[in-house]
């Protein structure tokens, strides 16, 4: 009887299961544009508007996730990958133009420009979070669920109506960032730390990490990058400050910048390394490679995580032995996070002079703390006093950023490191910024100098660096 029903089908519907997807989303599409355009259908409400747009947008969505299907079918995701940007927006078009034509999707002109780079995006870029990386006033993209997409700008996380089409959509995006670094994440490694093409910063997880399904965190990079003058404008530091530092910089000090998650540590570190000389060779060591730098002659180097078999890990300590044996003449750790600030250290007191590295931390005193524990990480049997004297003898200045609650981020203080008394390490006070209350959302302050002359100012003089008495006199300007 099976036998007989098979026989006896219709040719029709046979035709009908033989056809792509895309051919079935093309007729529900053209079915749905009949039906709304019958007057007096169910929903419709009488509003012609509103009968062509709300069936329009679903099949839209559903004919471009169709295609897009139907496009790595044909050419494959890991040839997509692998070809050169141009030419895969070009094949993409070419699909797309064919592919409508084919299937006869009722789209205009307007709306097929829209579709093939929809269709682009979803193939080698960054799919439904394109809009948001392309608006240079986000700088935090946080995506923990399909429908479940926030952003932060101007300081302020905000929910935004991106959606992912379901959780493997957010994976296919993760998976794709991964491939293009040369990076894995699966279920076997399900975190990750990737960058994208312009250096901004990415964070993914994967279940069983993350209980409710696969996360993203993008800490974004602007199109163009925050500059030593860009920060003045936008009350990050006053220019006495400013000055001060360049002066440091150029005279190869070495600089710890501590601030907590997000305070804007690797910009002001990015914008601080514009005093470096251009005739300077420098080799820069991060875990994911972020710091944009002017200068020509700079060897980037990065943390590498072990493969699916364990092995292949190169961490920050490996980078920073290498990179004294690579004739530099500044070396810059991103981020001091273990055991390789005993390597720092020593290379700052062996001669490799004007380094400059970042540490999370919530105040300057702290800074040289989570500096000494981290040392500790390396194993040594060293007490706590002849490790307290390596930080000493090595930091000269430390800066501290911070993210105030009305979004602004800015140096809470610059110290100088003096010495020891006993068993604790001294510092002065150089340059603070006080409040002063709030004018509307923005909080009102101004960045003074405490009077206090550092010690480094004479040894700038000695260098034949023209350092003004006024500088450190006690101000009371705007920040």
């Amino acid at each position: 009887m099976s036998d007989q029903g098979q026989g006896s089908q219709d040719p029709a519907d046979r035709r009908r299961l033989l056809r792509s997807p895309a051919a079935d989303a093309a007729a529900r599409l053209r079915s749905a544009a009949g039906r709304s355009a019958r007057p007096g259908a169910a929903g419709d409400e009488g509003d012609p508007s509103t009968r062509a747009a709300r069936p329009g947008r679903a099949d839209y969505l559903t004919v471009k996730a169709e295609l897009h299907e139907r496009l790595l079918e044909e050419f494959g995701e890991r040839r997509l990958l692998d070809s050169d940007g141009a030419d895969v927006v070009a094949a993409v078009r070419d699909f797309a133009a064919r592919t409508i034509a084919s299937e006869d999707i009722p789209l205009n002109e307007a709306e097929r420009e829209r579709l093939a780079e929809e269709l682009t995006d979803e193939t080698i870029g960054m799919g439904p979070l394109a809009p948001l990386l392309a608006d240079p006033a986000v700088s935090d993209i946080l995506v923990n669920g399909p429908d479940k997409v926030y952003v932060e700008r101007f300081g302020r996380i905000e929910r935004t109506d991106v959606r992912f089409r379901d959780a493997d959509h957010i994976v296919r995006v993760i998976e794709r960032i991964a491939a293009r670094v040369g990076r894995r994440i699966d279920t076997s490694w399900p975190m990750a730390d990737l960058r994208l093409p312009d250096g901004s910063r990415v964070n993914a997880t994967l279940p069983p990490v993350t209980v409710d399904g696969p996360t993203l965190s993008i800490r974004r990079f602007g199109r163009r990058r925050l500059r030593r003058d860009d920060l003045l404008q936008i009350g990050t530091m006053s220019p006495q400050i400013l000055e001060f530092l360049v002066m440091a910089v150029r005279a190869r000090k070495n600089i710890l910048v501590s601030g907590g998650t997000g305070a804007g540590k690797s910009t002001f570190l990015s914008a601080l390394a514009e005093a470096i000389p251009h005739s300077e060779r420098i080799v820069t060591i991060e875990d994911t490679a972020e710091l944009q730098l002017d200068q020509e002659h700079v060897v980037r180097m990065e943390t590498r995580p072990a493969n699916i078999e364990g092995r292949g890990r190169i961490v920050a300590r490996d980078l920073v032995v290498n990179a004294l044996r690579m004739r530099p003449d500044r070396i810059i750790v991103g981020e001091v996070r273990g055991a390789e600030a005993l390597d720092m250290l020593q290379a700052m007191n062996t001669g490799h002079d004007g380094g400059m590295c970042t540490v999370h931390a919530n105040s300057a005193r702290d800074a040289l703390s989570r500096l000494e524990t981290m040392v500790l990480l390396a194993g040594t049997e060293l007490p706590s006093r002849a490790v307290r004297e390596q930080i000493v003898s090595a930091i000269h200045l430390l800066v501290h950023v911070q993210r105030y609650d009305d979004g602004v981020r800015r140096i809470e203080s610059v110290a100088e490191v003096t010495g020891m008394e006993g068993t604790a390490p001294l510092m002065q006070d150089l340059f603070v910024f006080r409040r002063q209350g709030r004018q509307g959302r923005r909080i009102a302050g101004v960045f003074t100098a405490t009077g206090v002359v550092p010690r480094l100012a004479e040894e700038l003089r000695e260098q034949g660096v023209a350092v003004a008495p006024a500088l450190f006199q006690r101000t009371d300007g705007a920040s």
